[in-house]
């Protein structure tokens, strides 16, 4: 029982560093359409995420079937929990990622002088982050799910910037609002694909540690 015990908790690892690697794909997609102005892209990531949700299913599933035939005690019981939340993270930044898309389907005529810059360090950061937590993760490595939380304030700084340019830019582009405005959404949505990292990178301390501990605070 045992064998067959640990052989569900490889299989439920192998499943959510799958469900990662194809999370992040997503966002890194979604912000090539974005970048490219394509919106046959675009549509691609919106409809690719039903695959992810349903990776998100079979997960739950398995989780489900290891708690319920093992009933699992201590760390054997936080791993099933952290995989749960790990795998609900994973998902909401997927969604996040079609998000980006659908804005970049809103955005027409992208006027010159935005701060595109910014956005792509948000996106780099984010996609090292997100990364960086599928490695800690595997490796149980508390120490880089401490960088995890340390790259975020970077991206918390890069956002409140971005979003204070293009909001002062209503102001003097009227006729552009709604694009200035998918615009801060854009940065909003790769803030929070951010956050979510983060909390991955907080699950996999509560796993090692059976401790909550808050990194970005």
């Amino acid at each position: 029982m045992r064998h067959k015990f640990e052989e569900d908790l490889r299989t439920l690892q192998e499943l959510i560093i799958q469900l990662a690697e194809k999370t992040k794909k997503a966002v890194i997609k979604s912000m090539d359409a974005f970048r490219a102005e394509d919106i046959e892209k675009a549509l691609e990531v919106i409809d690719e995420d039903d695959r992810i949700n349903k990776l998100e299913e079979e997960i739950n599933e398995l989780i489900v079937v290891i708690i319920t035939r093992q009933q699992p005690v201590a760390v054997d019981l936080r791993r099933n929990l952290t995989a749960i939340k790990i795998s609900h993270d994973l998902e909401r930044v997927a969604d996040y990622a079609v998000n980006i898309a659908k804005s970049t389907i809103r955005i027409r005529d992208r006027q010159e002088n935005l701060p595109l810059e910014n956005i792509e360090k948000m996106h780099e950061l984010g996609i090292d982050m997100l990364s960086r937590a599928v490695d800690a993760y595997r490796s149980e490595d508390l120490h880089a799910a401490k960088e995890i939380g340390e790259i975020d304030d970077q991206v918390d700084d890069l956002y409140g910037e971005t979003v204070k340019f293009l909001m002062n830019s209503i102001a003097d582009s009227p006729d552009h609002v709604t694009n200035l405005m998918q615009m801060a959404f854009i940065c909003r949505y790769l803030e929070r694909i951010a956050d979510y990292a983060t909390n991955i990178a907080e699950n996999i301390y509560y796993l090692v540690k059976g401790k909550h501990y808050f990194l970005n605070q």
